[in-house]
């Protein structure tokens, strides 16, 4: 059963609420016992307290009034009216007391029946004792004084005497019983207050206890619920990152039951759909550059249409590869060209190009958006065949574990070219076989161009458009002006010489002689030109188009050019 998402916070909620009402009852309870101390002492004890004290301020201004009374007597000429007076006060501070006991036994009994508040019931208990007996005391006080008021008054000074001494006795009496009550009062008090005051206390302490540890469970709880909602989402971003990263081999293992593992589902059947459009990346790429597979399968470029392009469209071709492949067996040819073509590949791949096709031991790249920066396509062409003309090296040296022989080893040399201009690309092809191409002037251009070598003894020439594209990288010298097959507009020629940083010292002093050669041969001046390609071959013995131009030089003097002679040579053949 799948346990939603909002379900779970809606526990966290929940858990967190019954915890807050736990502490808020425990807290209820604690501060009721605390509320019955404090009524016990406002409603009961303190009021008895206040009452007893009225009562005990009353005697003693019973007492003052005797006192009066005693001296007034005993006045050589005793006031009547003074007398009186303070007689009658005598009285009505004892009436006033006793009512002051009654209304206190009277609260005693509202106590006893009062089921809201714990009381003290045993100091209650004495109490209902001792205030009646704070009342006989006093009632027998007054009687002692109104029998010695009696007796004074009769002029009987022995009986006087003796009511005298029964009066101060009723006095101390009435002291002691007022000081056992208040005594009881007083003890009442302390212990009640203190228990309240150890109550908060303790309620404080309990509050804090009961907080802390419903925060601990609230906190633990929302933990493990939190936990069970954020580590799925941390395992689906790390394999969002892995993915983002190239992996597609991570899958997101989710153990809870809720959206968080349908989504985990749905994640890891996107991975496996990415893995199977990588598969087939991959398979097709090998047949099929990935960068054009990729696009096609992302519908980043067309499957229907082309449009025309500036692009630098690359051809390259094994000299004398018929007469090597005489010499091998099909098996050594294969694996001679699945090596040299993987060779290839490799360094087209890494400078950005495009592998069109491999016809024979030929191989057709190009150039241009949107695989390439279209200000750089001509730069990384250029780039592309020096690297190749490097990694030759290292393919000499595999032969003899790619052919499993040592000697008598095929000479190994490739010529290229190389064309910048504008060329149709997109999907060409039929309904069933289709391929993502280039066609047009400048692919027919390169072709043409990568034969000319043949004739110049050169290993890689570009036109005109491709020298001025490829920037100031790269070091150039021109070879002729030539018209090749299937166009009539001539073609300034260029021989890719290498970089133009950290390459061979003596190839500017090549580029220069050699165009400083070719300008007096257009010119006709056939002694200049012989001088200057005499000096390249001075400079580079071995320097082939400076042989070739001294045999032009040769044949035109002998048989001179017509008239008018643009200095354009026509390519033989193709």
């Amino acid at each position: 059963m799948q346990r939603p998402i909002r379900l779970k916070i809606f526990s966290i909620t929940l858990v967190l609420l019954v915890l807050m009402v736990v502490v808020t009852w425990l807290s209820v309870l604690n501060f009721r016992q605390l509320n019955n101390q404090v009524r016990a002492l406002s409603d009961y004890y303190l009021p008895l307290q206040e009452q007893v004290a009225s009562v005990e301020i009353l005697i003693r201004q019973q007492m003052v009034h005797m006192e009066r009374v005693l001296a007034g007597m005993q006045a050589a000429r005793p006031d009547p009216d003074y007398l009186a007076a303070e007689s009658g006060g005598f009285d009505a501070r004892g009436i006033n007391a006793d009512q002051i006991v009654d209304s206190s036994l009277r609260m005693l009994e509202e106590a006893k029946t009062d089921k809201t508040i714990e009381l003290d019931r045993v100091t209650l208990a004495l109490l209902g004792s001792q205030l009646p007996a704070i009342q006989t005391s006093r009632q027998r006080f007054h009687a002692a004084f109104r029998e010695f008021q009696i007796e004074a008054e009769e002029g009987n000074p022995r009986s006087a005497g003796i009511v005298r001494k029964s009066l101060l006795a009723a006095k101390d009496g009435v002291d002691v019983e007022i000081g056992k009550t208040i005594e009881l009062l007083n003890t009442l008090t302390r212990d009640t207050a203190a228990q309240a005051k150890a109550e908060e206390v303790r309620a404080i302490r309990l509050n804090w206890a009961m907080t802390a540890i419903a925060t601990a469970l609230g906190l633990i709880f929302a933990w493990l619920v939190t936990r069970s909602l954020v580590e799925p989402i941390r395992r689906l971003l790390g394999g969002t990152q892995a993915v983002e990263a190239g992996d597609l081999d991570v899958e997101i293992l989710v153990h809870t039951r809720d959206e968080l593992a349908s989504l985990a589902d749905s994640f890891n059947h996107m991975v496996a759909g990415l893995r199977e459009k990588e598969r087939i990346k991959a398979t097709f790429g090998q047949y099929v550059d990935p960068r054009i597979v990729r696009g096609l399968l992302d519908n980043r470029l067309a499957a229907e249409g082309g449009q025309n392009q500036v692009v630098s469209v690359f051809f390259s071709d094994l000299a004398g590869f018929t007469r090597m492949c005489e010499g091998l067996t099909p098996d050594a040819t294969v694996r001679f060209l699945n090596r040299y073509f993987a060779l290839m590949a490799e360094v087209i791949r890494g400078r950005q190009g495009i592998i069109d096709k491999y016809i024979g031991d030929s191989v057709m790249a190009f150039w241009g958006p949107p695989f390439t920066d279209p200000g750089r396509h001509a730069e990384l062409c250029c780039a592309a065949a020096l690297d190749q003309m490097k990694g030759l090296d290292a393919f000499r040296a595999d032969l003899p574990n790619v052919l499993g022989f040592r000697h008598g080893l095929p000479q190994v040399d490739v010529r290229m070219g190389i064309a910048t201009g504008e060329a149709t690309v997109g999907n060409i092809g039929s309904e069933t076989a289709r391929g993502y191409t280039v066609i047009g002037d400048t692919v027919n251009l390169a072709s043409r161009l990568e034969q000319a070598n043949k004739f110049y003894g050169t290993r890689i020439l570009v036109n005109g458009d491709t020298r001025i594209a490829a920037g100031e990288g790269f070091l150039f010298r021109e070879i002729d002006s030539l018209r090749v097959a299937g166009r009539d507009e001539p073609v300034r020629v260029f021989e890719l010489l290498g970089p133009r940083a950290g390459g061979d010292e003596y190839l500017p002093g090549l580029a220069a002689r050699f165009e400083e050669a070719l300008a007096g041969y257009r010119k006709g001046d056939w002694a200049a030109a012989e001088a200057g390609f005499r000096a390249c071959l001075e400079a580079v013995p071995e320097d082939p188009p400076s042989r070739v131009f001294l045999k032009r030089i040769e044949d035109f003097r002998n048989a001179p050019p017509p008239a008018g002679w643009d200095g354009v040579w026509d390519a033989p053949g193709k």
